[in-house]
């Protein structure tokens, strides 16, 4: 039997997004976005409320770059998550994480989080009462102790965080049980 559960977000799992940039003084600023996936073979979607600073600083630099939360950081990710910059200007500073400048575009890489996909703005437009910003990623650098031996992100060893809209709670990423575009196969044989 089903129940009824409403109107609501309810989409699992939610990858953990740090969205890092810079402001008008070259300051970091991060943020926790619960709103955003990968929307073309080079492009991620952002959905930003109108009033957040890093939607400001994304306007005024053009740029900004996407980290994947992990478990070692989980505290970190919810505390920027939860913080506004508009309000905190230590927001950043409080959390002990280190930023170094993107060679490739105008935004900051959180050197925590082993994952950073380095974005050019390609579009942003209102919709909704939400702000959607997309960006075409012009690079993705990884910690080299998340790799295999292919040289290929490794998710049992990234340890990314996930969202879960229903508990209000994360969880971790990483035990593989299938091979993508193979386990189904066999339904094409029929």
């Amino acid at each position: 039997m089903r129940k009824n559960l409403g109107s609501l977000p309810g989409v699992f799992p939610m990858p953990v997004l740090m969205v890092a940039t810079y402001d008008e003084n070259e300051k970091v600023d991060v943020m926790n976005v619960a709103w955003g996936n990968i929307c073309g073979m080079d492009k991620i979607a952002l959905n930003l409320a109108p009033e957040r600073k890093t939607l400001k600083n994304i306007r005024l630099k053009n740029a900004f770059t996407v980290s994947l939360a992990d478990e070692a950081h989980v505290k970190e990710a919810d505390f920027l998550g939860t913080a506004s910059g508009n309000v905190m200007s230590d927001k950043f500073e409080r959390t002990g994480l280190h930023a170094v400048r993107s060679s490739r575009v105008d935004a900051p890489i959180i050197e925590e989080f082993p994952v950073t996909l380095e974005c050019e703005v390609a579009e942003i437009r209102e919709s909704f009462g939400e702000i959607k910003v997309i960006g075409i990623i012009v690079n993705v650098s990884a910690d080299e102790k998340v790799l295999d031996e292919n040289g290929k992100v490794s998710a049992g060893k990234l340890n990314a965080i996930m969202f879960d809209q229903f508990q209000n709670s994360y969880y971790t990423v990483g035990k593989k049980i299938a091979d993508a575009w193979r386990v189904g196969a066999e339904f094409m044989k029929k």
